[in-house]
Formats: structure tokens, sequence, C-alpha cells
């Protein structure tokens, strides 16, 4: 595996499916006393954060009601 010129690695795809890494998983790199460095997922992830980063991303303006009656396919 190689470190490109930012600094970033791919997690190949078997680790990323063990461990259930998706986009926006919050992941740390610990070093160990023997200066091996290992990825850890962060467990803290709840729902309501992924939704928090999403908040103020809409591009479409409209009201509750109006969202609500293309749900119910009221329009």
């Amino acid at each position: 595996m190689r470190v490109t010129t930012k600094g970033q690695v791919t997690i190949p795809q078997e680790i990323r499916e063990k461990l259930n890494i998706a986009p926006a998983t919050e992941v740390d790199f610990i070093v160990g006393d023997d200066d091996r460095v290992y990825l850890v997922k962060r467990e803290d992830q709840t729902t309501s954060k992924r939704f928090e980063q999403l908040r103020g991303s809409a591009t479409v303006r409209m009201t509750t009601e109006e969202i609500m009656a293309l749900t119910r396919s009221e329009s």
C-alpha cells in the first residue's frame, strides 16, 4: 500500500467490510508501543450524528407541507 502525496491511503475493501466502514465513518489511527499503527473504527457514532452532517445541505426550497404532499402523492 502506498501513501499519496496528500498523506492518504486506501483501506482495502475486505478490511472496510470486516469493520463495517462506510463513507463518513470516523476512524482513528493509534500508534502502539511497538511503533505499529492501528486503524480503529470509532464506536461513538450515532444515527443523529450522521444526520447532523447533512443538516443545511438541502438545495430544494420547499415547505414542509409541499414535501409532505409529494410523499403522499397529493401534488
